[in-house]
């Protein structure tokens, strides 16, 4: 799985001109080592789509409204529900070096985060491919927390998916994922294609934040 180094880089904080040579050396060197560590998996599942004239978007395992996530959804019959994490092999090495070494540690947040999204990217290649053999283009992920689609509805996702038994992550009463390095995510899955390519940052509305790809 190929991690893409401006995307560490990015969440590393570096702006166009990226780190110098000393630093690229410590993400090789911190990449090999998560690399070892990490035992990604996913889940997923496909449920009919109904948005209600209130807004309402109704996967049948469950409701929720958000302006964006419907935007998102226009057009599309169902939807796939979305999990996928890195492992309980992450969290450990994430642990052990913030006790060793600051820097380390900071390089290795930044690679697991790109790590798991290049997994989902790898993942939703898949996807794409089942859903076309059935007649159907799939839309951008759209996950929890992004915009106006509420932290709350991870309930309703980890009940429809079953995602401690399938894949071992845990949702905390703060509605925090245990492993931390995992994600999930609405899939919307329509009959036209939308043509459309876009990737968390771009389907988010919080343009101020720090990590935010230009």
């Amino acid at each position: 799985m190929e991690v893409n180094r401006r995307e560490i880089y990015r969440y590393m904080g570096y702006g166009s001109a990226g780190p110098d040579e000393r630093v690229r050396e410590l993400t090789e060197s911190c990449l090999l080592e998560l690399m070892e560590a990490a035992s990604p998996r996913s889940c997923s599942r496909r449920f009919p789509l109904r948005i209600w004239p209130d807004g309402t978007l109704d996967f049948s395992c469950f409701t929720v409204k958000s302006g964006q996530l419907q935007k998102n959804l226009e057009g599309c019959e169902e939807a796939v529900l979305f999990a996928a994490t890195l492992g309980t092999g992450v969290d450990f090495l994430l642990r052990r070096c913030s006790h060793v070494s600051m820097s380390r540690a900071v390089v290795l947040q930044a690679a697991s985060s790109a790590l798991l999204e290049a997994y989902c990217n790898q993942e939703n290649e898949r996807l794409k491919e089942e859903a076309r053999a059935r007649g159907f283009y799939l839309r951008p992920r759209f996950s929890p927390g992004y915009g106006d689609f509420p932290l709350e509805a991870q309930k309703g996702l980890f009940r429809a998916l079953q995602a401690e038994k399938q894949i071992g992550v845990t949702l905390t009463d703060r509605l925090l994922m245990a492993p931390s390095k995992s994600v999930t995510a609405v899939i919307g899955a329509g009959r036209t294609d939308a043509h459309c390519e876009m990737e968390g940052c771009e389907a988010c509305g919080k343009a101020d934040c720090p990590y935010r790809r230009g």
